[in-house]
């Protein structure tokens, strides 16, 4: 009797866990789209033998455990790819902006003389100021001339002042993005703190149990790490806990996440981000992506671009007014900025001058000022760009165009490595649709099984019941 009655609940017990696979299969399969869930498993396990009169019996199965199967060193890998990718993704963004803010056509075949040619920004204006500045040679007394030129050099003016206010709003934009990730970077932390915290209290009796949490809490670190490219580690005192932390200038951790408190918040100070008190030597993320476009390439674009206005208003004005006495041609603010730009208030049709104080007819200063469009320029000899203004403002685009496509070629190679990633650790905690179905029917099959055994048992309690009786 006690033989029948020990193995009917075993059979419930096995009853019980094969119900657990079923469930957790089940899971599996609802979440084969959530990019953020890891494959759960069932571990069943022995309860354990007891010593009875004929005997050692075993207690019967059980799950013991729903296990998470996840690599974490694949977590980390992934988590370092991700900031790589959000840092050049973010650069590339930045980038494209300015092109568009640029008003040229830039790709990465293009050469000096297609920029040149594009007909499209400020290349275009100036090819179009120095055409006028001839024409109004060959006919320095007509009036369509002169009117000509005077618009054309005010719309070169202010093409350089649009250009230099569309360049310092692409920083601007960008300045206020670095705000936004870092204020998104911050409630991130106060995520992954709360996350330890509950994961911490969940798991006091049944380490790694917390499956669902710690899916999350692996979502937002990677969400971390695409912001401002933080790394993990296990905490030295309490496992399952993750510490989370960033880098100074030397290579120090900064601790951002201790377990369920977050001892450093993260600010921008306009130019650089700071944890608590101490700068961050950002190494991935967008952020990352963001301080490397604004403060190198666009800058560097802006600044050449200042070098262009300043020695474009100095020659023409040392053409235009060789004796410095009858009225300069441009104006230009003490910064030399190509903001500051514009054309001066005494120059009007009327006022134009062809030459300084020749005859009537006489075109001395308008061959001078026509002729700059050809002369080359060198920094060696004072000047503060080499080659022709042409020349100059190609390279100046080129320049910028190839900075542009470097960093689409890396970050095309990057998504193909974080891709192998991604692939690597979907084959360790991904859902596959084929051994999940096979599983299910595995446990299917079990749990009948154990209902037959209980069916049995049943049938055979019921005889030596009755049989007794009668």
């Amino acid at each position: 009797m006690s033989g029948l009655v020990s193995s009917l609940n075993q059979a419930v017990r096995a009853l019980q866990a094969q119900s657990r696979g079923v469930e957790t299969a089940g899971r599996n399969l609802a979440n084969v789209n959530n990019a953020d869930y890891a494959r759960q498993r069932v571990v069943f396990g022995d309860r354990g033998t007891v010593l009875t009169p004929q005997g050692a019996q075993s207690l019967g199965i059980e799950a013991k455990a729903v296990q998470q199967l996840r690599d974490a060193l694949l977590d980390r890998q992934l988590s370092r790819e991700v900031a790589r990718t959000a840092d050049l993704e973010a650069e590339d963004s930045a980038y494209a902006k300015t092109q568009a803010a640029l008003g040229e056509s830039i790709d990465r075949t293009q050469s000096a003389d297609d920029v040149a040619a594009s007909g499209q920004g400020l290349s275009a204006v100036l090819t179009e100021f120095f055409n006028a500045f001839q024409a109004f040679s060959a006919r320095p007394t007509d009036l369509g001339e002169r009117q000509n030129l005077v618009q054309r050099a005010d719309m070169l003016a202010e093409r350089f002042r649009a250009t230099d206010t569309r360049l310092e709003q692409v920083q601007n934009d960008i300045g206020g993005q670095i705000t936004d990730d870092v204020a998104d970077a911050n409630d991130l932390l106060a995520t992954i703190a709360d996350l330890n915290g509950q994961i911490g209290r969940f798991e006091i009796t049944a380490p790694g149990s917390a499956v669902d949490l710690r899916d999350r809490r692996q979502a937002a670190i990677e969400k971390l790490a695409a912001k401002i490219g933080a790394e993990t580690r296990a905490n030295a005192s309490e496992p399952g806990q993750i510490d989370v932390f960033v880098r100074d200038s030397s290579g120090s951790p900064i601790v951002l996440v201790d377990r369920a408190t977050v001892p450093a918040s993260l600010s921008y100070t306009g130019t650089q981000v700071l944890a608590g008190s101490a700068p961050v030597s950002l190494s991935g993320g967008s952020v990352s992506g963001l301080f490397s476009a604004r403060d190198g390439a666009i800058q560097t674009l802006r600044d050449r671009i200042d070098a262009f206005a300043a020695q474009l208003a100095a020659s023409v004005n040392r053409a235009y007014n060789p004796t410095g006495s009858t009225g300069d041609f441009f104006v230009i603010g003490a910064s030399g900025s190509a903001g500051t730009l514009a054309l001066a208030s005494g120059v009007t049709p009327s006022s134009l001058k062809a030459s300084d104080g020749g005859a009537p007819g006489d075109n001395t200063l308008a061959l001078a000022v026509s002729a700059l469009a050809n002369k080359k320029f060198s920094t060696a000899g004072g000047d503060l760009l080499d080659g022709t203004f042409s020349q100059f403002y190609s390279g100046v685009v080129s320049d910028f165009g190839r900075a542009a496509s470097g960093v689409r070629g890396r970050l095309s190679d990057q998504n193909g490595i974080e891709d192998i990633v991604r692939q690597q650790r979907q084959s360790v905690s991904g859902v596959s649709l084929d051994e999940e179905m096979t599983d299910l029917m595995q446990y299917q099959r079990a749990f009948q099984a154990s209902s037959r055994v209980i069916s049995i048992v049943d049938d055979m309690l019921n005889t030596v019941v009755n049989g007794l009786i009668r």
